[in-house]
C-alpha cells in the first residue's frame, strides 16, 4: 500500500565558508495516515532540518518527500507547524491569531460566520475559549502553546508538524499539554511528525520512534515499534513492562548505539 507521507532518500547539503556540510544522508520513512511518529536523537543530528523539509521551508538536496503522492517542494496549509516558540502575534488576541490562519486559509471556501465558528471551535478544542480577548503576554506559555496548536489544527493540516513544542514548558504544563495532543490525536486522528529530546514523551504519544544518529550526514539509525494500547495513562504505563522497555530501548541506542551504522562498522 502506497504511504500517506513518504520520505525518499533525502539528504541535505550546505555550503559554507568551510566547504559542504552534510546534515543528512539517506533518510527513507514511509509514514500511515493517522500515525504519530516522534524523531528522537542528540542535538545536532538534523531533526529540525528534516522537519523543515517535510513543512517546505527547505529543498532537500537530494530525494524528496511526497505527501498523498504529490511532491513536497514549497509550503502549504496541508502542513502546519507549531515550534517550541509559539510564534503567536503580540498585537492580535488570542482569538486574533487563530482567526488570522483562518482567514488565510479557509478565506474562500469558509463565510465569514462559519470562519469565526471555526476559530472560536478549535479554540475550544485545546481548552482556550476563555481567553479570546487576551493577548500573548497577558497568558502563560503554556497557553500561548496551546494557541499556537489551535491555529494549527484550523488549518486543517494532513500532517501536523511538532518541533519540541513543550520543550521550554515546565513539566507539569509539559504533561498537560501531552495528555492535550493525546487527546486531540485520538478525536481528529492528525497525522503527526513530532521532534522530542524526551524519551518518555516519544514513547508515551508515538505509534513510532524514530532515532537519528549523531551528525554530520546524519540518517536513521533505527525505527522503534511502540506496541501500547490507545488511550493511554502515563501513571498505569509507568508499571508498564513494556513501556520501560521501549524507554531502555531508546536510551541504549542514545547512549550506547548512536553512531550511523557505517561508523560502527568501520
Amino acid at each position: 500500500m502506497t504511504a500517506y507521507l513518504s520520505i525518499d532518500d533525502v539528504g541535505m547539503s550546505f555550503n559554507g565558508a568551510n566547504g559542504t556540510f552534510v546534515a543528512l544522508r539517506e533518510i527513507n520513512l514511509q509514514i500511515r495516515q493517522g500515525e504519530f511518529v516522534a524523531l528522537i536523537g542528540h542535538s545536532g543530528c538534523g531533526k529540525s532540518t528534516l522537519l523543515n523539509i517535510v513543512a517546505g521551508l527547505l529543498r532537500a538536496t537530494r530525494g524528496g518527500v511526497l505527501l498523498q503522492g504529490k511532491e513536497v517542494n514549497d509550503p502549504g496549509p496541508d502542513r502546519a507547524v507549531v515550534f517550541q516558540n509559539h510564534s503567536l502575534l503580540p498585537w492580535l488576541t488570542v482569538y486574533g491569531n487563530v482567526r488570522l490562519a483562518v482567514d488565510k486559509v479557509h478565506g474562500r471556501s469558509k463565510s465569514a460566520a462559519e470562519r469565526d465558528a471555526w476559530t472560536r471551535h478549535n479554540l475550544a478544542l485545546v481548552g482556550m475559549d476563555h481567553a479570546l480577548d487576551k493577548r500573548p503576554q497577558e497568558i502563560s506559555g503554556g497557553m500561548k502553546q496551546r494557541v499556537g496548536i489551535a491555529r494549527a489544527l484550523a488549518m486543517e493540516p494532513k500532517v501536523l508538524l511538532l518541533d519540541e513544542p513543550f520543550g521550554a514548558l515546565d513539566a507539569l504544563t509539559r504533561a498537560t499539554l501531552q495528555d492535550t495532543v493525546m487527546e486531540l490525536q485520538a478525536k481528529l486522528n492528525n497525522t503527526v511528525i513530532m521532534i522530542t529530546h524526551d524519551v518518555d514523551e516519544a514513547v508515551l504519544l508515538s505509534d513510532r520512534v524514530v532515532m537519528m544518529t549523531n551528525g554530520p550526514a546524519a540518517t536513521i539509525g533505527e525505527v522503534l515499534d511502540v506496541n501500547l494500547p490507545r488511550p493511554r495513562n502515563r501513571l498505569a504505563l509507568a508499571a508498564n513492562p513494556d513501556y520501560n522497555q521501549y524507554r531502555q530501548q531508546i536510551l541504549e541506542f542514545l547512549y550506547a548505539r548512536h553512531r550511523a551504522p557505517a561508523v560502527q562498522a568501520a
